[in-house]
């Protein structure tokens, strides 16, 4: 780790500087330096429903280094934005002069994560935000995967802007049915980072570091050919608010600074869409304070349901279609009553709160792996939450960081 030297295989020095155009770079990745237990922590946008998730976080983490004070939970948006975004700022200079962190060779990290389907393999490494879009109808390399809600964004951007750093949780999708691409990593000597449990059910990780010689020859064999080659599974509003921020940060550069600065770029993990341990769940929907019986009674007309309880499941196709025909009758009851709504990872936390008063959950089904990418063709998007990755504990945590800004 830091300057010492990392053991690699093979020889790749003559494409190590050939790295896709600039689509994927080769980063500085910053790492805890130690007690990487505490400073992991979740991604900001899971348990918006369930504060006491969030305060059993707080009291675990303390004053201890943590990539909780870095971040904004989503389950706090709109109380004291502003104090708590000045708050992560300040945190994020303190990691630098308390030396919360250090920073590695240039290179990618090889992450196995253990989730409840199975260990996820990754590859964290940086994308250019110019080869990304997030807006309906435009093509490119990286794609968004579901539809990004410009209102979700304001926050997210005022936190990036003014911060020195970044902790991302976005994965992004590559193609690789046989995973030719992990299994050649896994025969090389690659030197182990960390290796520890991650807080609250999380599940254990590891991390190895990818040298830059190697990383770039592995920037060549996530490139595939279709439409888009990359998309961003999770984390599509963190990736959509640091193309905001770059967009907004680069009209005040020169050309020759637009193309090295930092904040042209975000950090993220790769994984294969054909890993064993990826399974799409979907995301659930709940509405809150409307009659039960009323609301039951208006769905179940509009389409073939079967109700449990508080449950409904409607017949539905997995994937987008079928989100976003549950969306559109939801939102049409919710124009025309009073009530709200909101998403939920998991079925037995839907159920939990299904049953409190004047609440009712909508079960929705899974899609299938070779929808993923013929679903996006043409710049078209998923439906906002339409589906998860796994579990809600095996979303992300916050771990890599990485030098966004030159102040």
């Amino acid at each position: 780790k830091g300057n010492r030297p990392c053991r690699r295989g093979g020889d790749h020095h003559r494409i190590a500087y050939f790295v896709m155009r600039n689509v994927i770079r080769i980063p500085h990745i910053l790492l805890p330096i130690k007690d990487f237990a505490h400073w992991s922590v979740i991604a900001c946008d899971q348990f918006t429903s369930d504060r006491s998730y969030w305060e059993k976080v707080a009291r675990s983490v303390g004053n201890r280094p943590s990539s909780l004070h870095c971040i904004l939970p989503e389950a706090y948006l709109g109380e004291e934005d502003e104090e708590r975004i000045k708050s992560a700022h300040e945190s994020m200079y303190e990691a630098f002069t308390d030396r919360w962190l250090e920073k590695l060779n240039r290179g990618f990290v090889l992450t196995k994560r253990k989730t409840f389907y199975g260990v996820r393999k990754g590859i964290v490494a940086a994308i250019d935000l110019e080869a990304y879009s997030y807006k309906a109808g435009e093509e490119n390399v990286i794609r968004s995967s579901e539809e990004v809600v410009p209102g979700r964004l304001p926050p997210r951007v005022a936190l990036r802007r003014g911060a020195i750093l970044e902790f991302p949780h976005a994965i992004v999708f590559y193609k690789d049915k046989k995973n030719k691409l992990i299994s050649a990593l896994e025969e090389e000597d690659l030197e182990e980072l960390y290796n520890f449990n991650l807080m609250e059910g999380g599940g254990n990780i590891k991390g190895y570091f990818i040298p830059e010689d190697l990383a770039a020859v592995v920037a060549q064999s996530l490139h595939t050919r279709g439409d888009p080659c990359f998309a961003v599974a999770d984390g599509n509003h963190s990736v959509a608010a640091a193309k905001a921020y770059w967009e907004e940060l680069k009209g005040e550069l020169s050309e020759r600074e637009q193309r090295t600065h930092p904040a042209r770029f975000t950090l993220v993990e790769f994984v294969n869409l054909y890993d064993d341990s990826v399974v799409f769940t979907p995301i659930h929907r709940i509405v809150k304070h409307v009659d039960k019986e009323a609301f039951c009674d208006y769905f179940q007309k509009s389409v073939k349901c079967r109700r449990v309880g508080d449950l409904l499941y409607p017949a539905l196709a997995g994937g987008g279609a079928g989100v976003a025909r549950a969306d559109a009758l939801i939102e049409a009851y919710l124009q025309a009553n009073t009530g709200a709504g909101d998403y939920i990872h998991g079925e037995k936390q839907l159920k939990q709160l299904s049953e409190e008063e004047n609440c009712v959950g909508i079960v929705l089904a899974e899609m299938e792996k070779d929808d993923f990418f013929e679903q996006l063709k043409g710049g078209k998007n998923f439906p906002k939450k339409t589906f998860s990755l796994g579990k809600a504990q095996d979303k992300r945590y916050y771990l890599e960081g990485r030098e966004i800004s030159y102040d």
